[in-house]
């Protein structure tokens, strides 16, 4: 069985269950990779001030993947390794879309989120979360400055619809994708975990067959392909269990345990 070096984790629906908690016994297990030298990290979608609450939570103390892979920050020293913003031409043409059709568009000003207007989707949003949010009607200034993600918020099916339409209005340089159902989130082309899993495996001196990458998103995929051993969840949305090496159990089932101990521990 090959011996693997470096593991992304996604956080929502992977790392945290249901209630939005680490188990003791994924916990434990972390604990265990991490005594074998191995180098666990989180790639999320969340931004760096969320997601870094639960790496502190959980004891890590590496560089980790937020905003889908636009942002590499080390928990530590809080330096910057990588960093990628929407283009910001794609930006604006995205803002003036939303406008016209009346979408809820909301983006990330230095870790801070910001909307044009408070609304029940901004609210559920946040309160899912946990983060703080700024409202700001002048919008437009905002998204002249450099953003690492923008995010719209809508009925999925619809959302679906308009993602060939953004495909076609934004280019090549924006790379498009949905962390859950209702959200449609727009990063650089580059602002992919994929992306960021590869950075972080040179970073570390590792091969990429030497890393494990867990999610349970079609975010997650381009992570999934990039890794030695990509794992869905229990959980998983069918088109990531189906390109996943391996599919373990739910995240109300302490799936990461499970993975850590297969291919980690070697505890069968």
């Amino acid at each position: 069985m090959a011996t693997y070096k470096l593991m992304a984790i996604d956080i929502d629906d992977t790392l945290i269950n249901d209630d939005k908690e680490v188990t003791p016994g994924v916990q434990q297990a972390l604990e265990q990779a991490v005594a074998q030298d191995i180098v666990v990290t989180l790639a999320t979608g969340r931004a760096y001030a969320s997601a870094q609450a639960i790496a502190r939570q959980t004891g890590l103390n590496v560089p980790i993947i937020t905003y889908q892979g636009a942002l590499i920050k080390n928990l530590l020293d809080e330096k910057v390794l990588y960093e990628r913003f929407v283009p910001i031409d794609a930006a604006i043409k995205l803002y003036e879309y939303c406008v016209e059709h009346n979408l809820h568009l909301q983006t990330y000003i230095e870790d801070k989120l910001y909307a044009r207007e408070e609304n029940q989707k901004l609210i559920d949003y946040c309160a899912l979360n946990r983060t703080p949010y700024y409202v700001e009607p002048d919008f437009m200034t905002l998204v002249q400055k450099p953003t690492p993600k923008m995010l719209i918020i809508d009925d999925p099916d619809y959302l679906d619809e308009l993602i060939p339409i953004f495909r076609d209005l934004l280019g090549e340089d924006v790379h498009i994708t949905k962390s859950k159902p209702q959200f449609l989130e727009f990063m650089h082309k580059e602002g992919t975990k994929g992306h960021a899993l590869t950075f972080l495996a040179n970073h570390f001196n590792c091969d990429l067959k030497e890393t494990i990458a867990v999610g349970d998103s079609w975010n997650d995929h381009e992570m999934l392909e990039a890794a030695g051993l990509g794992v869905a969840m229990g959980n998983a949305i069918e088109p990531l269990k189906a390109i996943a090496d391996y599919v373990t159990l739910s995240n109300n089932e302490d799936g990461v345990k499970h993975v850590i101990e297969k291919f980690v521990l070697k505890a069968e």
